[in-house]
């Protein structure tokens, strides 16, 4: 990057674009567009952690719900519902008053908060796929539970869980964003789109560049992401059908 995103300047403060500056600066002379650079790279970040901790732990107990069934299925799956009950949004922000802010608290918190939505759209596959006649076969042939669930079973699921993956990707970008919107996500200096649109509040009218810039970002890193998406969900569906 030519400029430290957190680096203040009050000499330059407030700048316009430039060839020094190519987005201007903003009202501690930090250059905007390093700082949406930077601030993207921290979006990223927290979305791909927290569709991880989302999608593996829900993806672990939907699999195990869908196949098993009995009490495992309906114990685990009530707490679900529970959960599921309530906003995403709103059960992050109750994970973060107890993990406290910052960027692997805020995705740590989002990941659990995503774990609900995760499992009930795997356990509804693992479910049409366990009726199967060769599920059923590799039961008869006494094979191990896991090899049936994570060899068998989840490549036939991965279409789904590919296309709920990228929509995850994009409610967690925006939920990030939310966050730190609201200050409780990436603290100070780091920079995160959230909380540059946050500052930039206060010049929404009289300098428009800084809320356009992380916003165009935003809008464009959840474009990409649904894109990406329909992209892998085609093909797989393809690939599917050609067998």
């Amino acid at each position: 990057m030519p400029y430290d995103p957190t680096a203040m300047n009050i000499m330059e403060k407030h700048q316009g674009i430039s060839l020094r500056h190519w987005m201007g600066t903003d009202k501690f002379g930090r250059d905007i567009f390093c700082r949406v650079l930077y601030g993207s790279r921290i979006t990223f970040l927290i979305a791909i952690l927290t569709v991880t901790i989302g999608a593996g732990v829900g993806t672990l107990i939907g699999a195990f719900c869908g196949y098993l069934g009995g009490w495992l299925d309906e114990t685990l799956m009530r707490l679900m519902d529970a959960l599921f009950a309530f906003p995403s949004i709103l059960l992050a922000l109750v994970f973060v008053s107890l993990f406290g802010t910052g960027t692997f608290q805020v995705a740590f918190a989002l990941g659990i908060a995503f774990i609900p939505s995760y499992s009930r759209i795997v356990r509804s596959e693992f479910k049409k796929i366990a009726k199967e006649d060769y599920i059923a076969f590799a039961r008869l042939e006494r094979v191990p539970t896991l090899r049936i669930l994570f060899v068998h079973m989840l490549p036939n699921a991965s279409a789904t869980l590919m296309s709920s993956l990228m929509i995850g990707f994009n409610n967690a970008v925006l939920a990030e964003a939310g966050l730190s919107f609201l200050g409780i996500g990436a603290q100070p200096p780091r920079a995160s789109l959230g909380q540059m649109l946050s500052d930039a509040q206060p010049y929404l009218l009289s300098i428009p560049l800084y809320v356009i810039a992380p916003g165009v970002v935003l809008i464009l890193m959840v474009l990409g992401f649904s894109f990406l998406g329909e992209g892998i969900s085609a093909s797989t569906r393809e690939g599917m059908w050609s067998k």
